[in-house]
């Protein structure tokens, strides 16, 4: 066909109506090709939910893991040799400021904080940038997945599940919304005297600070009981004006969706436990600096764990060294639902891609190594109530995997391919890139 050619300038170079429809088509065509099979095979299978398959086989078809086991009949299949690697699941950043902030330095480049206390609906994906240089320096460590967490304020959120792959945010939210995020009210008491504090006007006495505090716990009691009276009034038809604010506290509420507070101090730990008993909200707590001192308390509520502290000193004197270190082997001891991450403080975007390294340290300090996989795989999914979709290689499940030269949790290795939802995934980052441009040089003359 003889398609008219109107040339566009732009930056670089000429493109033609031609080309542009060519590419369109070549588009069009591709997402319309029946899904592809494949058969991975000869590689070490940690399926995480049993035992490990040496050597096993994961069948897939287009998205989806259609079977898994040692010997598979797949004649008409596409067969991807992975003989030498081992196969895992993809892992899930179950908090992270990753995509959000790109240069922490930079104001303009962050944008993880919204104005104001109670802002339910901010949607964290919406910002995410799917450009961001950040992005696959994480995949390359094997994180296929991550939970944005918005910042500031009281109520500070909404956020989804990302997957780090696609062309913008939307498309990258494969399920939104996830939960609702809230910062719990600091319940801690700084007891340093004035004398010793340099900036004196920031200075607060116990009791100011224990007024704010207590402030802070009515006004949030009070948004929830606003909120509810908004959402029986919608359903008995009292209210007919829609209010976004409210709206976003629906499924929260109704517990359709979890509640993650950050919550590190042991008071705060535990009055936030209360709190949600008392009104009957699916509970997560995120931080759990002294989760391990209300172990049994989270446990026999089943209050899951978002543990962000593995790699932190601890904060008394009285604590012994390792006491954060063990907390994960502590917390699973006491049958708590745990998930480790890197959390969302100072450089938190950039700390996420050693997210597997958070795992290994746990390991080092009395948790099986089993048991620091699910951590950073099946229970994020399991959290978020995304079980039947992501953490584990099992026949049904979507099929994003990630292969490695050595044990995933083991610093040496290397992730040598990923497949998000059947693609396969380019393990380029910035760093290889230079890597390769620098070791091209021409010699010295």
């Amino acid at each position: 066909m003889n398609f008219p050619s109107i040339h566009v300038a732009s930056g670089v170079g000429r493109l033609t109506f031609r080309h542009t429809l060519i590419a369109s088509t070549l588009l069009l065509t591709a997402t319309l090709l029946p899904a592809e099979r494949i058969l991975f095979t000869g590689a070490m299978v940690h399926t995480v939910v049993g035992p490990v398959l040496s050597p096993g086989q994961v069948l897939i078809d287009g998205n989806k893991i259609i079977d898994v086991g040692e010997r598979l009949d797949a004649k008409d299949a596409r067969v991807v040799d992975l003989t030498g690697l081992r196969l895992y699941p993809g892992l899930i950043a179950a908090t992270t400021t990753l995509g959000l902030t790109e240069i922490n330095a930079v104001r303009s480049t962050r944008d993880t904080t919204e104005v104001g206390k109670f802002n339910p609906d901010v949607q964290s994906w919406i910002a995410v940038n799917p450009d961001s240089e950040l992005i696959p320096v994480a995949r390359a460590n094997g994180i296929t997945h991550i939970v944005p967490v918005p910042q500031g304020g009281l109520v500070t959120g909404q956020s989804a599940l990302v997957a780090l792959e696609g062309w913008t945010s939307e498309s990258m939210a494969v399920r939104k919304p996830l939960a609702l995020h809230l910062d719990w009210p600091d319940m801690s008491l700084n007891l340093i005297p004035k004398e010793q504090i340099k900036d004196k006007t920031k200075w607060k006495s116990p009791e100011e600070l224990s007024k704010e505090r207590q402030m802070e716990l009515l006004q949030l009691e009070g948004f929830f009981h606003e909120a509810n009276a908004y959402l029986r009034a919608r359903e008995h038809g009292v209210r007919t004006e829609i209010n976004p604010t409210w709206e976003a506290m629906r499924s929260p509420v109704k517990s359709e969706i979890p509640i993650v507070v950050k919550a590190d101090d042991l008071r705060a730990i535990k009055a936030t436990v209360q709190w949600a008993k008392t009104n009957q909200f699916r509970l997560v707590i995120s931080g759990g600096r002294d989760a391990a001192m209300a172990a049994s308390l989270l446990a026999s509520n089943q209050v899951p764990v978002i543990f962000e502290h593995v790699f932190d000193r601890v904060l008394r004197d009285t604590e012994a060294y390792d006491h954060l270190f063990r907390t994960p082997a502590l917390l699973h001891q006491a049958g708590v639902t745990l998930a480790i991450s890197a959390g969302t403080g100072d450089s938190a975007e950039t700390d996420i891609r050693n997210l597997p390294h958070h795992a290994a340290h746990a390991v080092a300090f009395g948790l099986s190594p089993e048991e620091a996989l699910r951590t950073i795989t099946l229970n994020p999914a399991k959290i978020y109530g995304v079980a039947d979709r992501l953490g584990s290689i099992e026949k049904g499940k979507e099929a994003t995997l990630v292969a490695t030269d050595g044990d995933l949790l083991d610093l040496r290795s290397h992730v040598r391919h990923m497949w998000i939802a059947g693609h396969a995934i380019s393990l380029e980052t910035r760093h290889t890139r230079l890597y390769e441009k620098y070791r091209n040089r021409p010699p010295s003359p």
